[in-house]
């Protein structure tokens, strides 16, 4: 084989697409098996973006570039999933999704997290601010806290765990009763608050 012959063979190796039909993420490095229409790869290692990692489902459409040409040096550099790609976006928008229908749609008009039917965790956090200038809504059946509620908190220590007890304890004078062996001080309350 001539070399330019050498070197048109390398050039038209440099990308070609695939589906992926396995794939293993147990290593530093995720490897799929990616059959396209002249071969199946085996072991080929998945490139993605710091801070992303995904495991590529079977039948992700992938690009894979052979470095200089040679196909034993094989890389997936892109992928995208018919089936599960959220279409319809506006240009500007962004959407990490997964193959449940769950995501985080970043777009003009707010961000939207979708979590499916499925819970939604903070683990670790030392504390969780929520910046809202007109609000904040809870639509839910039941709130619960295992600690302490304080409001307006610039201004006021005490809590709500306070104000109960503190509530639950009290008395205050009655008026209309003649002195003499009555009270003149109601009882506490016998209920909690």
């Amino acid at each position: 084989m001539n070399p330019v012959q050498v070197l048109f063979r390398r050039l038209v190796s440099l990308l070609s697409v695939g589906r992926v039909t396995a794939g293993d993420d147990s290593g530093v490095v995720q490897t799929v098996q990616v059959q396209s229409p002249s071969e199946v790869r085996s072991d080929t290692p998945v490139l993605q973006q710091f801070g992303f990692s995904s495991v590529l489902p079977d039948g992700t459409d992938v690009v894979v570039m052979s470095l200089a040409g040679n196909r034993s040096s094989a890389v997936v550099v892109a992928s995208g999933h018919q089936s599960y790609r959220i279409n319809g976006l506006s240009s500007g928008e962004v959407v990490v999704y997964n193959q449940w229908g769950q995501f985080v749609r970043l777009g003009e008009d707010g961000i939207v997290v979708e979590a499916s039917g499925q819970p939604v965790t903070v683990n670790s956090a030392t504390t969780l601010k929520v910046t809202a200038t007109d609000g904040v809504t809870l639509e839910t059946p039941s709130l619960k806290v295992t600690g302490d509620i304080t409001d307006n908190c610039e201004t006021n220590s005490t809590t709500l765990k306070a104000l109960r007890e503190a509530y639950n304890i009290h008395t205050h004078p009655v008026s209309g009763v003649e002195s003499g062996g009555s009270t003149v001080t109601s009882q506490a309350t016998t209920g909690t608050v």
